[in-house]
């Protein structure tokens, strides 16, 4: 902890250095020192007093998530902790072997660049997160301007680095942040997928359980170096994480290059397949298990859960190259676009589930089809693609009229189940799941499955695939069983 004269001398440098510094900046000098030029330098004062022209160009990209379906995410660092801290960061990351990303206050590597070089020295990024860390929601678009042209010139001056990207301290921007950014010359304003704070008496499984929930493709986790009190603990728990699904931490330049743009939704054809239609007695086809001459069944996958558990049963089916149906609830599309797409690029039907997972008897009409259009279009921007036009109704209940309001939207094809192991619920055992599946299963099934978190699908599946298959059964998506296209 610093002691109150640190404190004040600190920031009375800071103030100093901010000075110091515009009037450098201001003179176009390399170096610290001031020029011995008295003629320039009531000059040079006064241009560095000057107020900045607000920039009239493009902002930088404000990027807080990489669109990539790569199984790769990025480790982050803002501020500038103590000597002692950083090494003992640094040593964790060449113990789990990860390469990340500091974002450093210009101020702290003014007062020790070694720290900076270090960071350098074994294999990470140095970005700028501005001069001295200030809110700037407070701060004018000037003020906003030299913590980022001033952090950048430090960095630059002592690192030989300079920086691509730049963060807040809270990780918040403004237009005035990235037009600021991109008037400094900044490819992008990063913020972060999640901000790890302190521990509040989470039990270790709890801490587990959470970082899970945002090991993401494409995801940028940040930590901060002087606000975490247990940020070198961390690092393992994070590692460990991502090693379990199989995911790795790459820089954080490295995921941005390898990212997508995604396209505006109005861009992607088939947004406007489904549509709110006051109109609500549509036809519909209700499918509980088609009638087929082959033997093939279809595996399909409802609601939603974290990379863990959807990267493990896309693996299982690509393992045994079986093509499924999943049926998506859109309020965790919209958190995790990125998974969403993983399941469309693997070949896989991806069908409507509702937004938010209602019991269609208890909302309106006008309920039912807003949950309907909202999760298309949020499924279609996440997968860039139109959908499967395929819809099942949460729970599977759903009546002849709540049938037809859905068609009317435009998804006219509804899909029920007629195989139901019940691996919902934790109860069930891999054991259970398996024996009630192999005993329904007819010629034409549907079988229904969830991608929910903490329970046995996972290690069911393999399982359920096998003895499927030696009792004769191939594996179909709904699309190929019904000869509907999307």
């Amino acid at each position: 902890m610093r002691t109150a004269k640190q404190t004040i001398f600190r920031e009375y440098l800071t103030r100093m250095f901010i000075v110091l510094l515009t009037l450098i900046v201001a003179a176009g000098c390399g170096d610290f020192g001031v020029k011995d030029d008295s003629t320039k330098d009531l000059n040079d004062k006064n241009e560095a007093n000057q107020p900045i022209t607000r920039y009239t160009g493009e902002m930088s990209k404000a990027i807080s998530m990489v669109y990539t379906t790569k199984r790769q995410l990025a480790l982050t660092f803002n501020g500038m902790g103590d000597a002692d801290t950083m090494k003992q960061i640094l040593d964790q990351l060449d113990t789990y072997q990860i390469q990340a990303t500091f974002f450093l206050p210009g101020m702290r590597v003014a007062e020790e660049p070694d720290i900076a070089r270090e960071i350098l020295d074994r294999g990470h990024e140095i970005e700028n997160n501005t001069l001295s860390r200030l809110d700037m929601s407070k701060l004018s678009y000037d003020q906003i301007y030299r913590e980022i042209e001033l952090s950048n010139g430090v960095i630059t001056k002592e690192t030989g680095v300079t920086p691509k990207y730049v963060r807040t301290k809270s990780g918040d921007y403004s237009d005035d942040v990235r037009l600021a950014a991109a008037h400094n010359g900044q490819e992008a304003v990063i913020s972060y997928s999640l901000f790890l704070h302190n521990w509040q008496n989470e039990t270790e499984q709890q801490k587990k359980n959470y970082v899970r929930k945002y090991i993401n493709r494409g995801g940028i986790i940040t930590l901060d170096t002087e606000e975490n009190k247990h940020i070198v603990e961390v690092i393992p728990l994070l590692a460990e994480a991502a090693a379990d699904v199989g995911y790795e931490f790459v820089p954080l330049d490295k995921l941005v290059k390898q990212g997508g743009e995604r396209k505006p939704l109005e861009a992607i054809a088939g947004y406007d397949a489904a549509r709110i239609n006051p109109d609500n007695q549509a036809k519909y086809d209700l499918i509980y298990k088609e009638e087929t001459a082959k033997k093939q069944v279809v595996l399909t996958f409802d609601d939603w859960g974290t990379d863990y558990t959807i990267t493990k049963i896309l693996d299982i089916l690509d393992k045994y190259q079986i093509k499924a149906s999943f049926f998506l609830r859109a309020d965790g599309v919209e958190k995790n676009p990125n998974l969403a797409r993983a399941i469309a690029e693997a070949g896989h039907d991806v069908g409507n589930h509702t937004y938010s997972h209602p019991v269609l008897s208890t909302i309106t009409a006008a309920q039912i089809q807003e949950e309907v259009v909202k999760a298309h279009q949020v499924i279609t921007e996440a997968i860039q693609e139109k959908p499967a036009m395929l819809f099942r109704p949460p729970t599977g209940n759903i009546s002849d009229s709540e049938a037809a309001i859905i068609a009317a939207t435009g998804y006219k094809t509804i899909v029920n189940y007629d195989v139901d192991p019940t691996d919902w619920d934790k109860q069930m055992t891999a054991d259970d799941i398996v024996n009630d599946i192999v005993q329904q299963t007819q010629t034409g099934s549907n079988i229904l499955l969830h991608m929910l978190d903490d329970i046995h699908t996972i290690e069911a599946l393999p399982r359920v695939i096998e003895t499927l298959e030696r009792n004769g059964f191939t594996f179909v998506k709904m699309t190929d069983l019904i000869g509907k296209k999307s």
